[in-house]
């Protein structure tokens, strides 16, 4: 895996096991989503999937949130570098979270706190997710001046239909658990104190399956998905290296600095 942290944690912990836990581990960022831990899940989730006895992974964040999106200082260097170098930057990233789409096994995302932008999609990558009450959801892109990306534009449908995609992306609206169950981001909806004990229960249902039937359900699920992502992809990196050179980036950047919504001009 990657370098660790400088306290030396790793950015992405494992339990390996019938039922693996992985956990993003940056909870003073709020686990947000950079390209060390990117690696170190891709190599997480690599070496789960080498595991023959391995039946589901549970996916969970550290501290207060699962995750509030991506990490700032990778977003703000992205806006002053060429156009080409931003977009081969954010298509590596995307693929890199992403990679949760190839595990050979079901996947739970167990949602509390944030999970926002970059952080929803990772959520909505996982076939099942179990949230808390008090979590909070969205898509987020448009309110920070970027095209959605890591996959929105085609994760989000595939989860909730083209409806309730369009609106979640387009007023970048922030909805709470129990609201992420109606729109059906969510699968199941518990008090904050009940979620590892949830994610438990649901992980044991599915270990009791067949593992072989199991698997090849996975590949048939995700099957489409996984025809259509390489074109989302690229367009979505397109849209956002364009986007990472104008004003509305600067002016969002500016704004989050001084604790502000941003007002954009279109340029």
């Amino acid at each position: 895996m990657s370098a660790t942290q400088t306290d030396g944690r790793p950015r992405v912990s494992i339990e390996l096991g019938r039922v693996t836990r992985l956990s993003l581990n940056r909870p003073a960022q709020a686990n947000a989503l950079d390209v060390e831990m990117g690696e170190e899940l891709v190599a997480a989730l690599k070496l789960a999937s080498r595991e023959p006895d391995v039946r589901v992974i549970v996916l969970s964040g550290e501290g207060k949130h699962f995750s509030a999106g991506g990490d700032f200082a990778f977003i703000e260097e992205n806006t002053r570098l060429p156009r080409e170098q931003v977009r081969e930057r954010m298509l590596r990233f995307y693929n890199l979270y992403l990679s949760v789409l190839d595990v050979p096994v079901p996947t739970l995302a167990l949602v509390h706190g944030s999970a926002i932008g970059a952080g929803l999609c990772l959520a909505l990558a996982c076939d099942l997710r179990v949230g808390t009450r008090s979590a909070r959801l969205g898509a987020n892109f448009l309110r920070v001046g970027l095209h959605p990306g890591m996959g929105a534009t085609l994760l989000l449908p595939h989860v909730v239909g083209p409806a309730r995609a369009a609106r979640l992306l387009s007023t970048a609206e922030v909805v709470s658990g129990e609201s992420a169950l109606a729109l059906g981001l969510l699968g199941e909806v518990v008090e904050d104190d009940a979620l590892r004990e949830a994610g438990e229960r649901v992980a044991a249902q599915i270990a009791k399956g067949a593992p072989l039937a199991a698997r090849r359900l996975v590949e048939t699920s995700r099957a489409g998905l996984k025809r259509q992502l390489p074109a989302a992809l690229a367009r979505e990196a397109e849209c956002q290296a364009d986007d990472f050179a104008t004003e509305d980036i600067r002016t969002a950047i500016a704004a989050f600095r001084r604790g502000e919504a941003p007002v954009f001009n279109g340029r």
